[in-house]
């Protein structure tokens, strides 16, 4: 589908190894479990060392407080030390600094560009170059609300099958797969999906516009630069891809990204576990979506 140079899967885990070796790359330990809600199996991951967790948090919101300020932005230069390599000429492959999946990739755009900005057909091409380098689920935080902490635009991936887990929400797509948009009915949160049949980048890109049409996001002119006229996730792989409209970035203080649509939820500590045992992971989605 795409035909542009990327980083390698070897290039990633020799990355990986000498990041760690000089501490740019900070992983945290999770203890994983599996509730299952309407057939599906959710993974839910609770930090196991809070207080790394804590010191992590409070790094992070520096840098997205940086990211945000008009002379700072972690992505440009980024870390050498995480840098994987070049996607093409437009895009660049980034180890996630603070990880809580193994192998967690950021695609960055090499010029700035804002994240609330329309996906183009570049980053689809950028993101398909390192999909058939490997296998991985492709994921979006279009904007804060989605999930978003930096606000120069950047794709995210983690490798398939996810901690040797399949993907939690795969059966129920390829379930309900047909042609054009539809819903999973088992997926019980506001969404649109569709089916890629091995399209073209040109193809792939106006699915998404057409996924994002299904779900009330419409693209909104900013001194003539297409952006999201409301927050969403979007969800890609090889096979299809997974849009939906968001509301609020927490519910009952579980943060809420993209991956949790997925089936792969992250929680802080025993309370916010309650949280999702208490109202279901379903719910729990639902609740952070628009219907």
């Amino acid at each position: 589908m795409a035909h542009m140079n990327a980083p390698s899967w070897q290039d990633v885990a020799a990355q990986t190894e000498r990041a760690l070796a000089c501490g740019a790359l900070r992983s945290f330990d999770t203890a994983q479990s599996v509730i299952e809600d309407h057939g599906v199996r959710f993974l839910v991951r609770q930090a196991a060392n809070i207080a790394r967790k804590e010191q992590a948090s409070k790094l992070a919101a520096k840098s997205a407080a940086d990211a945000a300020s008009e002379w700072r932005d972690p992505f440009s230069p980024c870390e050498e030390a995480l840098r994987v390599g070049d996607i093409g000429e437009r895009h660049f492959l980034l180890l996630n600094k603070f990880n809580v999946l193994a192998h967690h990739l950021l695609i960055v755009t090499t010029d700035f560009e804002q994240q609330e900005a329309l996906i183009g057909e570049a980053d689809f091409a950028a993101l398909f170059a390192c999909l058939d380098r490997f296998d991985g689920l492709g994921f979006y935080n279009g904007g804060t609300v989605a999930g978003s902490s930096q606000p120069h635009k950047h794709l995210q991936m983690v490798p398939l099958p996810l901690d040797g887990h399949a993907l939690p929400i795969e059966s129920a797509i390829e379930a309900a797969r047909t042609h054009g948009i539809f819903r999973a009915p088992q997926l019980a949160f506001a969404h649109a999906a569709a089916w890629l049949d091995d399209d073209s980048i040109a193809n792939v890109h106006a699915t998404y516009l057409q996924l994002l049409d299904a779900i009330g996001v419409h693209p909104l002119d900013v001194m003539g630069i297409a952006h999201q006229s409301a927050p969403y996730n979007l969800l890609v792989t090889r096979r299809w891809m997974l849009a939906v409209p968001r509301s609020v970035s927490h519910v009952e203080g579980v943060a809420v990204n993209a991956l949790g649509f997925a089936g792969s939820l992250f929680v802080r500590d025993d309370a916010q576990r309650d949280v999702v045992e208490t109202l279901g992971p379903m719910k729990l989605l639902a609740n952070a979506t628009i219907s």
